[in-house]
């Protein structure tokens, strides 16, 4: 069975921008292209709702509650098989300052057997769409493409 996760794309503006968190921990560390993602997480499909789901990965990963109501934008496979499905919710207003980065562990360096803590995410920023394309994990870029239309439709 793939592995499913689900996460909540923020966005805000005429113009739209978006809130994309660069990844934490050693291998993204001197990364920017495609070393970005929403807040997302995985989840067992049969014991969870993705809309519950991506609530509480936005929790965990940004230490805050996610603006609501959220709106279902798709469910797209990574090339891996992976599958994640993604939520809109209007982030205006949205503040950045104080967010509490949920934290993971990782055997650091390779093989030495110590294990380390690294925060699951390093920063946010809110960016344009055009720049989101080039930071975001391949993945994620549909999800971009159905928020535009989801906004023009709004419009």
């Amino acid at each position: 069975m793939a592995v499913t996760s689900a996460g909540i794309l923020l966005h805000r503006g005429v113009e739209p921008e978006v809130l994309i968190a660069h990844m934490g921990g050693p291998f993204w560390a001197r990364k920017d292209a495609g070393a970005w993602s929403l807040p997302k997480g995985e989840f067992d499909q049969a014991a969870e709702p993705a809309a519950d789901a991506a609530r509480r990965e936005f929790r965990e990963e940004l230490g805050v509650e996610p603006p609501e109501p959220l709106t279902e934008l798709g469910t797209w496979a990574y090339a891996s098989g992976k599958r994640v499905t993604v939520f809109a919710a209007d982030g205006e207003g949205f503040a950045t300052d104080g967010l509490v980065f949920g934290e993971f562990e990782l055997e650091w360096p390779p093989r030495s057997g110590r294990m380390q803590s690294f925060p699951e995410a390093d920063r946010v920023a809110w960016v344009g769409l055009d720049a989101a394309r080039e930071k975001l994990v391949r993945g994620q870029v549909p999800a971009l493409d159905a928020l535009a239309r989801h906004l023009a439709a709004g419009r």
